[in-house]
């Protein structure tokens, strides 16, 4: 169909669904949410999955533009990025988390923004990868709309993917307890301060490539 690639919506959903991992969302999405209820932890899901979706979309069509006005490249958005992400890690491993969420509600509001929507979800490599895909279809010529049906698909059926993820961590979380959770949190931010970690480094060293 000259609308639809599917070829492309394949390269397009198997990189975003490796970048943005669903399955390796779940132990950090209930590590966040393991204070809230089912309902906070739902609308959490719910949340991040929108405005993750929203963020990508602002930088596939804007992106290039908006990082060339403010001098920023994308190496810097890579490690900074990371650097969001290790100070979450080690909230995680210290505990800090779980504290002081009086309010269930603007905790699942909070979550679900930063860090779980961007810079989880939504994150450089995502953006970069998009972005990418998006420069490709500039000089795709008659095919352009099928070139950006597919990648606007292929970015749904990932999210799609991801809010199951993440809408479902709750029969995980009744099945490891508390208890569970706890050294689920633990395991999460050492996993999490290795992706922030790795982040950085590549941010550092496209940087340097780049002077």
């Amino acid at each position: 169909m000259s609308w639809f690639d599917v070829a492309l919506f394949t390269e397009v959903f198997v990189t975003l669904f490796v970048i943005m991992d669903p399955p390796g969302t779940v132990p950090v999405f209930l590590a966040l949410t393991s204070r809230m209820t089912a309902q906070d932890r739902r609308r959490a899901a719910r949340t991040a999955i929108f405005v993750a979706f929203g963020v990508i979309v602002v930088f596939a069509v804007f992106g290039q533009l908006l990082l060339e006005h403010l001098g920023v490249s994308l190496a810097a958005l890579q490690a900074s990025g990371g650097l969001l992400l290790l100070l979450v890690a080690l909230e995680l491993l210290m505990g800090k988390m779980d504290a002081g969420e009086t309010d269930a509600g603007g905790a699942a509001r909070n979550v679900a923004l930063v860090p779980l929507a961007t810079p989880l979800l939504a994150g450089p490599g995502t953006i970069v990868a998009t972005m990418v895909f998006v420069q490709q279809g500039v000089s795709a010529g008659e095919s352009a709309v099928g070139h950006y049906a597919s990648i606007g698909i292929g970015i749904v059926a990932v999210c799609v993917c991801t809010w199951a993820a993440m809408r479902f961590a709750g029969v995980v979380h009744r099945v490891l307890r508390d208890s569970g959770v706890t050294l689920v949190t633990r395991i999460a931010g050492v996993l999490l301060a290795a992706i922030a970690t790795q982040m950085i480094a590549n941010g550092v060293i496209e940087f340097v490539r780049t002077v």
